[in-house]
């Protein structure tokens, strides 16, 4: 039997969407080396002394434990593996991507949200080859709200139109049409996922909008027939 060594873990990319209707990232500073007190992706290692029964389980506990935070949506994205990602040896990792409720409050000095295009453009520099995995679960995120609800997890499950639009245009780093997103809404309503609350939010400034409120059914995201691009 072979003696060799690789590390596994378990990386979480946690998004929200901040009160400018930007993306930020969820970093944690690292407590130990290599790269002690530097910003880093939270995640944790996975071996034969872990009692995590799947990567899934390994994902939770890296959220309960690292980040500390309770996902409105969770997917593992990849794994990835090389000698040359971490300087201790052979390395691989499985990303996942959460989605957080945008009012998500942070425990601890250790933790800390950063804008995101500070991360993909390099303005703000991350360990290992972390700014890689971000970009890898930054645009499944981008691919998909394209054609399914997954911006919706970016709310609070009490939304107005105008909000899900800006979460939509986050995610995608391009405009999308107010009616096209409109009838992709009502589409989910139809089918269950979106209810009409009959209430109206009271803005200080502007007209009041219709609240609604999102119903996604336990580990499974809408599909839209069509692209919110069309």
């Amino acid at each position: 039997m072979s003696n060799a060594q690789i590390l596994a873990s378990v990386d979480i990319v946690a998004l929200r969407l901040n009160e400018h209707q930007r993306l930020e990232l969820l970093l944690i500073r690292r407590a130990r080396e290599p790269f002690s007190d530097q910003w880093a992706l939270p995640g944790v290692l996975v071996n034969g002394r872990c009692a995590d029964p799947s990567l899934d389980a390994a994902a939770s506990r890296a959220l309960e434990e690292k980040a500390r935070v309770a996902p409105r949506y969770l997917e593992q994205v990849a794994t990835v593996g090389s000698a040359s990602r971490d300087p201790r040896g052979w390395s691989m990792s499985t990303i996942y991507l959460a989605l957080l409720c945008p009012t998500t409050r942070l425990e601890g000095q250790d933790l800390r949200f950063f804008a995101l295009d500070d991360v993909l453009q390099g303005r703000q520099a991350l360990p290992f080859d972390h700014t890689e995995l971000v970009a890898q679960a930054h645009a499944r995120l981008a691919a998909k709200a394209v054609y399914t609800a997954l911006p919706l997890h970016l709310l609070q499950p009490r939304f107005t139109v105008t909000e899900a639009l800006a979460a939509f245009e986050a995610c995608l780093g391009q405009a999308v049409q107010h009616t096209t997103l409109r009838g992709r809404l009502e589409r989910m309503k139809d089918k269950g996922w979106i209810i009409d609350t009959g209430e109206k939010n009271r803005p200080p400034m502007g007209r009041p909008q219709t609240l609604l409120e999102h119903r996604p059914e336990a580990g499974r995201v809408f599909v839209f027939d069509r692209s919110v691009l069309v």
